[in-house]
């Protein structure tokens, strides 16, 4: 790998190590490598709004992190099969160029959070994700996806159908990588949210002795802590550290500067250590504060819940049968925030949640704090999208709840450029193989027990 300057440590080197961001989303994945120091050059995403947010925050003038994009590919959204199909030949000429491919194919299909389905079209993007791979040969991959992917299907489905996605993804990597993968929590990396993921490491072995590669999750677990100390957090933060400052009651309301008849909340200033580490130099109020617009029943409603929620000592948890019948709610995911503990996993449902001391839900700046991206970051598209819509559009809630959280991606990163430094390379240029074409039929093939 090419080694970069690690402002960390005072590592120096020429140039930056360089990554490839597949199913890029809103860019969370990519901001957490820029800040490790790596160098993004470009990113692949389908959704129209999502890649708005990305060419915001990474590819205008004044962005603080930008892509290096490469010339021949338009700075648009698209699919990586539309990647595959039209620029099969530019992307077979970047073998000994890219460090590392990173990314996570989208998680619907599944996500026990969700209808889990063998069938959802979205799951066939694995197979995409590794003929990215086999076309690129990376020295490294990274892959992020929700612990579902861990899961067994039923056995009812054709002989020819995948059991299990994360089993399959190992086995084809295998061929030509060292692959480990682990169940990473990520409040153990200062993001204050419960939020587990599975993740995927692997190296190339045209680049890498076996004899030199250690367990890079073993790694990752014993230095993530001084690397959270050099960014000035600490593991386990809590809702209140990241979005107490972000309050009517401190900040008052604002007109919302981006939608009409609208209320934002203002901002004075942070209120702990955490929050002054995700202002990251920003000035001013942060975007993305609109608040929703609750009826004054529904408010009055959603303060008696917070009330009788903190009396049952049911916060971050679903609220109780009893609530439920008191109010006539049918829906059973609404919970209200503990402030003293990190917030449960942010969805993209924006009524799931709702504030520890306010009667609203969250705003998307809100979720954005418990997903660690900072207040200078901005999102764009729809706030919201319903109906049959939800299937096509990724708006700014979603956005936010898909992402990989930029802090995690951060501490992954440093840790990759120390691991990959302290473990020596065998070759500075992998040899690009012939590899054998990716199947889908994966059923009848033996388990991958690497990790």
């Amino acid at each position: 790998m090419n080694h970069i300057s690690n402002p960390t440590d005072g590592y120096v080197s020429a140039v930056r190590p360089k990554f490839i961001d597949a199913y890029a989303g809103c860019g969370g994945l990519s901001l957490g490598l820029m800040k490790a120091g790596w160098e993004g050059i470009f990113a692949i995403e389908k959704d129209k709004f999502a890649f708005n947010t990305l060419k915001t925050n990474f590819l205008s003038p004044n962005s603080r992190y930008q892509y290096s994009w490469p010339e021949w590919l338009p700075r648009r959204s698209k699919s990586i099969e539309y990647l595959l199909r039209t620029y099969e030949g530019q992307l077979s000429a970047l073998p000994g160029q890219i460090d590392l491919v990173a990314g996570g194919p989208p998680c619907q299909g599944f996500s026990s959070a969700g209808r889990r389905r063998r069938s959802d079209p979205r799951n066939r993007l694995v197979n995409s994700y590794v003929r990215l791979v086999d076309l690129i040969q990376p020295k490294m991959v990274l892959l992020e996806n929700v612990r579902g992917i861990t899961y067994d299907f039923d056995n009812h489905a054709n002989s020819r159908s995948i059991a299990n996605f994360a089993d399959y993804l190992v086995e084809q990597l295998s061929q030509n990588f060292f692959v480990y993968h682990r169940i990473l929590d990520a409040p153990e990396f200062g993001v204050p949210q419960s939020r587990s993921r599975f993740f995927i490491l692997a190296f190339n072995k045209d680049a890498y002795e076996q004899r030199l590669v250690q367990n890079p999750f073993d790694y990752l677990m014993r230095t993530k802590d001084k690397e959270l100390s050099k960014i000035g957090v600490s593991p386990f933060a809590t809702s209140s550290d990241a979005i107490s400052d972000l309050t009517v009651a401190k900040n008052g309301t604002v007109e919302c500067p981006d939608t009409n008849g609208y209320r934002a909340i203002g901002y004075h200033a942070p209120l702990t250590e955490f929050q002054k580490v995700l202002r990251d130099g920003h000035e001013g109020t942060p975007s993305d504060t609109r608040l929703a617009q609750h009826r004054p029943e529904i408010a009055e409603r959603f303060g008696d819940i917070i009330c009788l929620s903190k009396q049952e000592s049911r916060l971050n948890t679903t609220i109780s049968a009893a609530v439920r019948e008191k109010f006539d709610i049918k829906k059973h995911a609404l919970r209200v925030l503990d402030p003293n503990q990190p917030a449960p996993t942010i969805t993209s449902m924006p009524d799931d949640l709702l504030h520890f001391d306010e009667p609203r839900t969250l705003t998307v700046r809100e979720n954005a704090r418990l997903q660690t991206f900072p207040d200078w970051f901005e999102f764009r598209g729809k706030y919201t999208t319903g109906g049959h819509l939800r299937r096509k559009e990724v708006p700014r809630f979603t956005q936010v709840a898909n992402a990989v959280p930029p802090l995690l991606a951060e501490v992954i990163g440093r840790c990759l450029l120390s691991y990959s430094k302290e473990f020596v390379e065998a070759a500075t240029t992998p040899v690009v193989r012939s590899c054998d074409p990716i199947h889908l039929n994966a059923s009848s093939a033996s388990r991958a027990t690497v990790g």
